[in-house]
This record gives C-alpha cells, sequence and structure tokens, in this order.
C-alpha cells in the first residue's frame, strides 16, 4: 500500500443543500491516481466521528448525492464519500470491486489522517457493500459497518442480474462460471475472519437489485465466525426505503454505530 495513500492534494468548496452541513469536493491519492469524493462537515459542531460512504452502482449510475452525504454529517458525523476512479474527473477507470477497492482504503485512511476524528465507522450502500466489507477486513481499526442493502456475493449478482451481465463480462472479464476465481477475489465472504468490527446489516426482503440471499450469505459468514452481527430485515420494502423511513433508519443506524464506541 502506498505511503502517499489518502493524502488530500486538492478541496473545493461545494454549495451544500443543507444549511447546517458543509461540503466540499476532495482530490486524494489512492496508489498513485488522482481520485474524487466528497467531504460533509456539520458546522458549529465538535465532531470525532467518521464516516465513510461507500455509493453503489458504477460510474454515472449510482452517484454519489450531496444531499444524501449531509444526511448523515447531519446525525453528527464527517462524511467522506469517495467516487472511485476515473469518475467526475478523477483518474484511472472503475472496475467493480476490483482495484477500485483501493480507492476504498485510501478514503479510510484520509478520514483517519483529520486531527479530530478518533473513530472511523464504514458504511455500504448496494454494491459499496462488497467495498465496505473489504475495508472492514483491511482496516480491523474500524469502529463499526454498516451494509445497506449491501452486495455480499459478487457471483450472486451476476447470476441474479440480467442486466449487469454484459457490463460485469466486460468489467471483471468473463463469467463466473468460467473465471470463479476474479469473481470470488470481489467477494469479501471468504476473508471475514479479519473482520474485528461489530456489523450491522440491513435490507429489504422485497429487494429485486440485491436479494436477501446476500444479507442472509453474510449474516451465516459472521455467526460461523463468532463475529459481532446485527440484522435489521424490512419485509415490506424493496431496495429503495420510503422517504419517511429511510431518515428514521438514518437516525438509527447512526446511533448504533455511535454505541458501538461506548
Amino acid at each position: 500500500m502506498n505511503n502517499d495513500n489518502g493524502m488530500i492534494v486538492e478541496v473545493t468548496r461545494f454549495p451544500s443543500p443543507n444549511p447546517n452541513v458543509e461540503l466540499k469536493e476532495i482530490t486524494y491519492l489512492s496508489n498513485g491516481l488522482r481520485v474524487k469524493g466528497m467531504l460533509a462537515e456539520p458546522k458549529n459542531e465538535q465532531v470525532s466521528d467518521g464516516f465513510l460512504y461507500l455509493r453503489g452502482g458504477i460510474k454515472n449510475v449510482g452517484k454519489v448525492r450531496p444531499a444524501r452525504i449531509a444526511q448523515f454529517a447531519q446525525e453528527g458525523f464527517v462524511v467522506f464519500a469517495p467516487y472511485y476512479r476515473g469518475n467526475q474527473g478523477g483518474e484511472g477507470n472503475e472496475d467493480f470491486a476490483g482495484e477500485d477497492r483501493e480507492d476504498a482504503f485510501a478514503a479510510f485512511q484520509l478520514l483517519q489522517s483529520l486531527p479530530q476524528i478518533r473513530n472511523v465507522h464504514i458504511f455500504g450502500f448496494s454494491r459499496g457493500g462488497v467495498m465496505a466489507l473489504m475495508t472492514g477486513n483491511q482496516f480491523p481499526q474500524a469502529a463499526s459497518l454498516v451494509t445497506w442493502g449491501g452486495v455480499s456475493d459478487m457471483s450472486l449478482t451476476y447470476w441474479e442480474r440480467k442486466d449487469l451481465r454484459r457490463m460485469m463480462k466486460r468489467v471483471i472479464g468473463g463469467t463466473p462460471a468460467k473465471y470463479p476465481q476474479r469473481y470470488k477475489s470481489r467477494t469479501p465472504l471468504y476473508e471475514l475472519e479479519k473482520m474485528s468490527a461489530p456489523i450491522l446489516i440491513i435490507h429489504g426482503v422485497k429487494d429485486h437489485n440485491v436479494s436477501i440471499e446476500h444479507a442472509h450469505r453474510l449474516e451465516r459468514r459472521l455467526k460461523e465466525l463468532a463475529k459481532p452481527v446485527e440484522c435489521w430485515y424490512f419485509a415490506e420494502f424493496t431496495h429503495y426505503f420510503p422517504p419517511v423511513v429511510n431518515r428514521k433508519v438514518v437516525q438509527d443506524l447512526t446511533r448504533w454505530m455511535k454505541n458501538q464506541c461506548k
């Protein structure tokens, strides 16, 4: 891992949709690449917890949304959300939990380097779930980890999502049947022995983007390894929760995160 990982090289103010939160677009180093992301900081509040927000999707699908980042900052966190390499002016090419995992690792180090931060929590949504788990495996000092509607098994995603197969074959280089190791290397289930952070799994049972089976496989594996895990399953919801419920779950999960540090 490069010693410069996580180093901030450029900061630009960004208009905030929330008057209580200041936003900045950050350029930082990830294995020599200049990668971009968004930093959100609560105004007029002493905050010592960092929150690494790992988005889903790829390229322009699932882009980091300023309002979403500000929503988590409003709960009392310094939030950093990497765009991943090759996006919004960043160098390199995003490759769906391949080398771009390094952008999440470097983002964790960026938060660690901020002088006011004592604890760093990890959050992953959708494809960000595998990024979050990889980062938790890499950094056992993470304070907590939440995966919401998160992918845990990349082969399962390939078989479930016919609409993603062409992209996955192009980016990963073939199918799970032909190249199982390429998919296994993007599946953090097989390295959870390294995990120390307590984990919260949030998932809608009717989710058709990332099936509930991803959550169940993750839960089973963590329990086999006697790792601390809590599950919030919502029988009536899909990949996207209604706004009122979404806000409540954000408040509940951020409270859960802070409780892990007590």
